[in-house]
């Protein structure tokens, strides 16, 4: 066990790609809007994830390839090829641009509760977009990785000591685990499941495991890896949810921005808690932006079958064009906090769509071999698939008024 937990890797780099400043701002929003009413599509969500990342995982360990890569091996001759290419491209960079807005404004919230100045949104917005670009530009994601990842590692310790120190009652949390979706809570559910299980995370997960694992005898470690840390980033979600229930719920305050987030943390930190709020967002929204830009350019790369020589030079642009249009989205004027739950509500109408095409692949033996899906697997990853596609198809009936 122990020598696994050092190979620890891939899964660790998706759980801080999806414990970002969306998660923070929605599960905030679900436990002060909703009390604990909620916890059940975030448990959902976790294994939801588990499910669909192993998968990518054992996708890239076994056949040495992305997502992308089987996909165009799977639909090569196909009718459908180009259509569904096209469908699959436009959702992913649409889908990660939002999203990417979503990371830049959460990190430039982080900055302006750091130095004490809302005024400072936009250029803090261009400054960590500027940042993210040049990490990505120059390859240095590697030396900053851990550093991020240690401090998105000291928000969580926060939430764990919080969630202590509020000492929510144990019947309170198990009322959260009954299905219910009180009113106006529909698209708060889709975004918590949108902001866990994150589509594009399916495309980083299995290239970073073709990378960090050259064969299929790693298919082990990367479960492992899996499982340890899309668990822990899962538990991060649900004490996120259990401490703002506790502290905000019921107490009519209004959730608009940083200053109400950081409440949370006062039973412990006191006047100190927006600065402590405010790095953590800093930390996961950088993150974050990196992992979005990282994970379309894979995508891209894979499925339109890049040559070696080209690829770099590509890649690197397709990863600034979403890291500056996310920038641009985030300028607008539109509420930081709004960008966010709408990023994360976009993600979840994306991934039916992405899992579809991952169960599709999973299931080519002549791919896989013996690691193809078994029958439990592709029951529970269809039901992902239905009842995140119900969810989606449910709100925008209600969007339109049809409920």
């Amino acid at each position: 066990m122990l020598q696994r937990l050092k190979n620890i890797g891939p899964g660790a780099l998706v759980a801080a790609a999806f414990v970002g400043p969306g998660t923070i701002t929605t599960c905030t929003l679900a436990g002060a809007n909703f009390g604990y009413s909620l916890l059940w599509a975030l448990i959902f969500a976790t294994a939801a994830t588990i499910i669909l990342q192993e998968m990518s995982a054992r996708l890239g360990a076994v056949t040495q390839q992305g997502l992308g890569e089987t996909l165009r091996q799977v639909l090569d001759g196909s009718f459908w090829k180009w259509p569904l290419y096209l469908l699959i491209m436009i959702a992913i960079c649409l889908g990660n641009a939002a999203y990417e807005a979503g990371n830049v404004s959460g990190a430039a919230l982080g900055i302006s509760a750091i130095v004490g100045d809302d005024n400072s949104y936009r250029v803090s917005v261009f400054c960590m977009a500027l940042l993210a670009a040049a990490i990505l530009w120059f390859g240095s994601y590697r030396q900053v990785e851990k550093m991020l990842l240690a401090l998105v590692l000291l928000m969580a310790i926060a939430f764990v000591a919080t969630f202590v120190m509020v000492q929510p009652k144990f019947s309170q949390l198990l009322s959260g685990l009954v299905i219910q979706i009180p009113g106006g809570a529909l698209t708060t559910v889709v975004a918590l499941i949108g902001t866990t299980v994150v589509p594009y995370n399916l495309f980083l997960h299995a290239s970073a495991v073709k990378s960090r694992w050259p064969t299929a005898a790693g298919l082990g470690d990367a479960r492992a890896d899996t499982l340890f840390s899309i668990g822990f980033g899962g538990l991060i979600t649900v004490l996120v949810v259990s401490t703002a229930a506790a502290s905000l719920f019921g107490s009519g305050i209004q959730v608009t921005g940083v200053k109400e987030m950081a409440l949370q943390f006062e039973p412990l930190f006191g006047a100190t808690s927006k600065y402590l709020l405010g790095v953590g967002l800093c930390a996961a929204g950088l993150s974050s932006a990196i992992t979005a830009p990282l994970a379309t350019a894979f995508a891209m790369s894979e499925i339109l079958g890049f040559e070696k020589q080209e690829a770099s030079r590509r890649f690197r642009w397709i990863s600034l064009s979403i890291i500056f249009v996310g920038a641009a989205l985030a300028v607008t004027g539109i509420k930081p906090i709004t960008i966010i739950l709408s990023a994360q509500f976009a993600n979840g109408m994306l991934l039916p769509i992405v899992a579809g095409f991952l169960l599709l692949a999973m299931n080519r033996r002549e791919l896989l071999g013996a690691h193809t899906n078994s029958w439990l697997s592709n029951v529970l990853g269809g039901a992902v698939m239905v009842v995140t596609a119900g969810l989606g198809l449910r709100s925008i009936a209600a969007a339109l008024g049809f409920i």
